[in-house]
């Protein structure tokens, strides 16, 4: 951002009031709030949300007379990007956009940096056009370049991978440590392409990297919002070398090539750890890898951020007040169970109790709780972790997944003994998770007398604000619309406000509308698809009498869900829809993710 004179800083200001942006009134209390917290006021105003980064970023652009590109929906040529090495575009803070008049067009976050642009000039060897943008759509085209991975790896897949893989093994063989073949071969074509794959995968979001052999090549695939993408093929001759390099920084056996093997290991991306699950299993064409990415700096543990609103939340609340019994969520791998544990871990927190949590893996490490890695190496099983934590006078457990029926047992009898117990289970539904604990031989009246609060959830994917559009429903969407939610919705105006409120939302349409208002967002290489980021859909119900009864007679999952759709419970299909109703998914995403048995 340029640096503005005292005339000029007073032109922007008044710049942004002529503008409609601030009021005259807000400006001068912005000013008296920025005075005593001993702040920049254009700072504070960005700060406090009075004015967008992108709203003072055109403002500036008008007081210094230097031309103003908004990006964030823009999509560059690959061949106009590598005229500027990423590694240059990034510490300059400054990307290629295109050709004018035989000049190269680069926009810039300091575009009044003469130095910086000289620079750059000389760099590229033609004149340049410059003009200033905001950080955020300088980072959005510098997402672009992580897209072009194939790019990055042309030079290093002719490079003898299979030398260099002979070299490690031999050096691994000769009995040296870990640490020192680490250092050996950090500048191999190996740890390049390997930390090409990392880097893509953790600036685009991927929760997971599958590196899969077939009977020529590689494939390279990542799972970006919960769908998977393939993003390069390499030639087969490079998988001997990068599967033994992954086992490296494993800590695993390079020679063991018939049995499954797990490992992990911590990388550094953009100043942030991310730390690396790996998993490598025996396939008929090689070993295939998948690594799970756990980078959770930018995960909110606030239960209304995950998308948990109206009844669902009063409940969860509700069960949270209790001094004991089981709250369990359910779900299929990677619906985010285990972030939805450590919410409700989040909203009890205190210095009165003793949280003790058993897992496998840790995945969130937080102050203020005792958390045990399961290790089943040493015979730390969660059956026998569990059995250890009843004796360290536990106010609140954690148990991160109820597997089998030693461990259901042991949940159930410290939830019995005056415990809060939190726990997970694979199931397709919440109202599922009760017969499943049938099935594990827990006894049908300890059920009901223990279990007080039932989870059920998956993920969607997000719209972002950036490039949002609306537009009308269609008839089949009306319809499904009413068929689902249409008991929910108001049936007249004068009730909009208190069922908005019932349902946890600002306002909702009415239930007899011939359309509705939905979005969808726009595709690029930062929002692939329209969508960016996954928010909760979610279904909770309490254990009540009723569902007691039916827990007694051993009822099936469809009985217990339909007395739990008789006593409020919203599923998850129909907070789908009134989510899509409030702009953050769309109806196609409701339907890839939530059966039709849930409705």
């Amino acid at each position: 951002m340029s640096v503005l004179s005292a005339t000029g800083q007073q032109q922007l200001e008044d710049n942004l009031v002529a503008a409609g942006v601030l009021t005259a009134a807000q400006l001068a209390d912005a000013k008296e709030a920025a005075k005593k917290a001993g702040k920049p006021v254009l700072s504070y105003l960005v700060e406090s949300q009075l004015v967008t980064d992108e709203q003072l970023t055109k403002a500036t652009a008008e007081v210094t007379k230097v031309p103003y590109v908004n990006l964030l929906s823009a999509n560059i040529d690959p061949k106009i990007l590598s005229l500027l090495p990423q590694e240059i575009a990034e510490r300059y803070m400054a990307v290629p956009l295109g050709e004018m008049q035989h000049r190269l067009v680069v926009a810039m976050l300091d575009a009044d940096n003469i130095q910086a642009v000289d620079f750059l000039s000389n760099r590229i060897g033609r004149p340049l056009k410059v003009y200033v943008a905001s950080e955020a759509s300088i980072r959005a085209i510098l997402s672009q370049y992580a897209s072009r991975l194939d790019t990055q790896m042309d030079g290093l897949v002719a490079a003898d991978f299979n030398g260099a893989e002979s070299e490690v093994s031999v050096d691994n063989k000769k009995g040296k440590k870990d640490s020192e073949i680490k250092t050996i071969v950090q500048d191999s074509p190996i740890s390049k392409a390997l930390n090409a794959i990392l880097e893509f995968a953790a600036r685009n979001r991927a929760s997971d990297i599958h590196i899969e052999p077939l009977e020529k090549e590689l494939k390279v695939r990542c799972r970006i919002d919960g769908v998977l993408r393939e993003i390069m093929r390499l030639p087969k001759n490079t998988e001997p070398a990068l599967i033994s390099r992954i086992k490296i920084l494993s800590n695993l056996k390079i020679d063991e090539h018939r049995s499954p093997q797990d490992g992990n290991f911590t990388v550094l991306v953009d100043d942030k750890k991310i730390d690396l699950r790996i998993a490598i299993a025996p396939v008929v064409w090689g070993e295939q890898v998948v690594i799970r990415l756990l980078d959770k700096s930018g995960t909110s543990l606030k239960l209304e951020d995950m998308g948990y609103a109206g009844r669902a939340l009063r409940t969860i609340r509700k069960g949270l007040e209790r001094p004991n019994g089981m709250i369990l969520t359910s779900g299929p791998t990677g619906s985010g169970k285990s972030t939805s544990l450590y919410a409700l871990i989040q909203e009890i927190l205190s210095d009165t109790i003793n949280i003790v949590t058993l897992e496998d893996p840790v995945e969130y490490k937080m102050e203020g709780i005792n958390q045990i890695q399961v290790n089943a190496e040493v015979g730390l099983s969660f059956a026998s972790g569990l059995r250890s934590i009843l004796r360290q006078d536990p106010d609140v457990v954690m148990v991160g997944e109820i597997r089998d029926k030693e461990t259901a047992q042991l949940a159930v009898q410290a939830a019995l003994t005056g415990h809060l117990v939190f726990s997970t289970l694979h199931t397709n539904s919440a109202a599922g998770i009760l017969p499943r604990l049938l099935d594990m031989g827990v006894e049908p009246f300890l059920i009901a007398s223990t279990v007080h609060t039932v989870i059920g959830q998956r993920l969607v994917r997000k719209i972002p604000d950036d490039g949002k559009q609306s537009y009308q429903s269609s008839a089949s969407e009306t319809a499904v619309i009413q068929t689902a939610i249409g008991s929910l919705l108001p049936q007249s105006e004068d009730k909009i406000q208190s069922v908005a409120e019932d349902l946890g939302y600002k306002s909702l349409p009415l239930a007899t509308q011939n359309a509705y208002t939905l979005s969808k967002g726009t595709d690029s290489p930062s929002t692939p698809g329209g969508y960016k980021g996954r928010i909760g859909l979610y279904e909770v119900f309490e254990v009540s009498e009723a569902i007691q009864g039916l827990i007694m007679k051993s009822a099936t999952s469809t009985d217990i869900q339909k007395q739990a759709q008789v006593e409020g419970m919203i599923t998850m299909r129909q907070d789908g829809y009134l989510k899509a109703l409030d702009g953050r998914t769309t109806i196609a995403e409701i339907n890839r993710v939530a059966a039709e048995d849930n409705a």
